[in-house]
């Protein structure tokens, strides 16, 4: 995520893994460094829900919110490696709203009575490597990796999107944000020469995803 002691000067390899410990450390324990916009629940009232239909709510909103700890894990692995520095500093700036995605998510959570996730640390490890390896790959499978990967959690939010009530508008304000968002980082990462990835990998990416979902649902 950029910073600014990161435009004050060139950073080293090792000032990257160093600024990268920090985003980790964070992100899962700490606030995120947000960007200049403000959370879209704010014009919303809170809703009256039945209990069960709260807690449904508050553990897709769990999901959400470790699908932005993987984000934050992705992008910060793949900046790491990117060769064209155009490439590193998009997703640097995409890097940054997803921060905004994770401080609303958590704050949704809290709001309904909720918990994040015990498995944050175990996907951050895994979305990182992953994301590093992507980069290592090439700037244009690690930016088609990306617009996959956005793709797919388009589909997810759709998905919480049609289970969360029209009277929540607190959360369904922060979910329709957050959609406009991963559809033009998507976009974005298309834009800078991301290459359709093969079949086999998209479908693996899937399968993960749905493996998140599952375990994050109950933990």
């Amino acid at each position: 995520m950029s910073t600014e002691f990161e435009n004050q000067r060139h950073l080293t390899s090792a000032d990257r893994l160093v600024v990268n410990l920090d985003q980790a450390l964070r992100t899962l324990f700490g606030r995120p460094l947000v960007t200049e916009r403000s959370n879209p629940a704010e014009t919303c009232r809170e809703s009256e829900l039945p209990e069960s239909q709260r807690d449904h709510v508050a553990r897709l909103m769990r999901i959400n919110h470790t699908g932005e700890v993987c984000a934050q894990a992705l992008y910060q692995g793949q900046a790491l490696t990117a060769r064209r520095e155009e490439v590193r500093r998009s997703m640097e700036r995409s890097a940054a709203e997803e921060n905004d995605h994770l401080d609303w998510c958590e704050q949704r959570v809290e709001e309904l009575g909720g918990r994040l996730s015990l498995l944050n640390p175990l996907w951050y490890a895994g979305s990182f490597t992953l994301g590093a390896a992507a980069g290592l790959a090439g700037d244009k499978w690690s930016l088609g990796f990306v617009a996959e990967t956005e793709k797919q959690v388009e589909g997810h939010l759709d998905e919480h999107l049609a289970q969360v009530p029209e009277s929540d508008c607190r959360t369904r304000a922060i979910l329709e944000q957050m959609k406009e968002d991963e559809i033009r980082h998507g976009r974005t990462a298309k834009s800078h020469g991301g290459a359709e990835l093969p079949a086999p990998v998209k479908a693996a990416m899937k399968f993960m995803s749905k493996v998140m979902t599952t375990s994050v649902y109950r933990l």
